[in-house]
């Protein structure tokens, strides 16, 4: 199974970038054509400011606070194969990893912020014990494709690895 959450990464973008014309729509209106008329609905120019500056920013970097990240993942052939960034305004250090299957000794499914925040962690068997990669975020993928992704994961899990798996 392969997939990515390009589709999901990209309508951020534009909600982002759409948002922003509109904020700068009315910073022009408001500042420098003087379109808008104030108070409007009772509320004063400052106030109206403070109150879109407010919500663009916390619109802004929502896929930031919720580590929002571009997930490449494949389980064809003899790895386990995952390629991902951060997806937020500034974008992140691309990271890889790969695990052969016959070494993939389980994950781990993290949840954070009543569910906002998911992850997941990969464990490694290693000649010296188990190794825990980083974790990574999926709060990004949709349901069905968290779905998929913890059903392949759990399928390659060797039955003997219940205590790294929830």
């Amino acid at each position: 199974m392969t997939f990515n959450n390009s589709k999901t990464i990209i309508g951020i973008r534009i909600r982002l970038f759409t948002a922003t014309v509109i904020f700068l729509l009315y910073i022009v209106l408001t500042y420098i054509a003087d379109v808008i008329k104030f108070p409007l609905l009772g509320i004063n120019e400052p106030v109206w400011t403070v109150i879109l500056v407010c919500i663009y920013l916390l619109y802004a970097f929502y896929p930031m606070i919720l580590n929002y990240q571009y997930i490449s993942y494949s389980d064809e052939g003899d790895k386990i194969i995952f390629r991902y960034f951060t997806a937020g305004i500034v974008g992140g250090r691309k990271n890889s990893v790969e695990i052969y299957k016959s070494e993939f000794a389980g994950y781990r499914r993290d949840r954070k912020l009543f569910g906002l925040m998911q992850s997941v962690v990969l464990f490694q068997q290693i000649q010296k014990g188990v190794a825990q990669y980083p974790p990574i975020h999926i709060s990004a993928l949709t349901k069905k494709e968290r779905g998929r992704l913890l059903h392949s994961l759990y399928s390659f899990t060797p039955s003997d690895a219940t205590d790294v798996t929830k």
